[in-house]
């Protein structure tokens, strides 16, 4: 079945290519696993394949067979990447054949869940995954009060990236509609691909829902789930999390 986001499969990449922050905090909790690690939603490998390359066996699972598609190219030509498997699976219910030491949902891939209902089958399903003793480590954005009232009718520069492969500018906007009641998040981003002279060559839209999540929803959610809550920081540095944190880092472990 077509996900919803194959249609980011080739430009993934490009847009995203500043987010690289989060890629040493998952690789250190890898490290310190003990045992295989497992990514749900791993779209084109952007965190699976650097832990693949640190010698750790992991397994990259998500809905898109066209990111699944790009993150296997992308393996094939990264050297030492050999310990990674791509599954195409939902992660509300995928079964694996296999325990694991770590899962991991990196970069808002948690609040794909559109619904709590989604959220408590996804995590159901991380604990039967885990190992005894195995932890989940996520992270996810602090809502901003200021984001939740913005107009949905207006874009919002977000930043200038540079396209890692071509070379070429990239003017990345992002407008969003909020359904506050159900916590819902109607995003768009709109790329302005440019040309050397600053015209834009082309102007692509890509469209995606969020289900965005507050720290002490998150905290009782894992708990009604069977987690214990290892840490909450408020960003790869593992610095405590505080009222100034725009990020939440959770470390969750299932029972021993």
């Amino acid at each position: 079945m077509p996900s919803s986001f194959d249609q980011w499969a080739e430009v993934y990449d490009s847009v995203y290519s500043y987010v690289t922050d989060d890629i040493p905090f998952y690789i250190d909790e890898a490290r310190s696993a003990g045992g295989s690690v497992l990514e749900l939603g791993c779209g084109t490998g952007r965190v699976a394949i650097p832990i693949a390359q640190a010698g750790i066996e992991i397994v990259g699972l998500d809905s898109s067979a066209a990111m699944l598609e790009v993150a296997g190219r992308k393996a094939q030509k990264a050297p030492g990447a050999r310990g990674l498997r791509l599954v195409e699976a939902d992660m509300r219910d995928f079964s694996l054949d296999e325990v694991f030491g770590l899962v991991i949902i990196p970069f808002r891939g948690f609040l794909s869940l559109l619904s709590v209902e989604d959220q408590i089958q996804a995590l159901a399903n991380v604990r039967a995954h885990l190992a005894p003793g195995g932890k989940l480590a996520f992270n996810i954005f602090v809502p901003d009060l200021n984001m939740l009232v913005q107009e949905g009718d207006v874009a919002y520069h977000l930043r200038d990236v540079t396209d890692s492969d071509t070379g070429r500018r990239l003017v990345v906007w992002h407008q969003s509609a909020y359904d506050n009641h159900n916590q819902i998040i109607s995003a768009r981003v709109i790329v302005d691909d440019l040309e050397a002279d600053g015209v834009v060559g082309r102007r692509f839209y890509r469209d995606f829902q969020l289900r965005y999540s507050h720290r002490w929803e998150i905290r009782h959610l894992l708990e009604v789930c069977g987690f214990e809550i290892v840490d909450l920081f408020g960003d790869f540095e593992r610095s405590p999390f505080d009222e100034t944190s725009t990020e939440m880092v959770w470390v969750a472990r299932a029972p021993g």
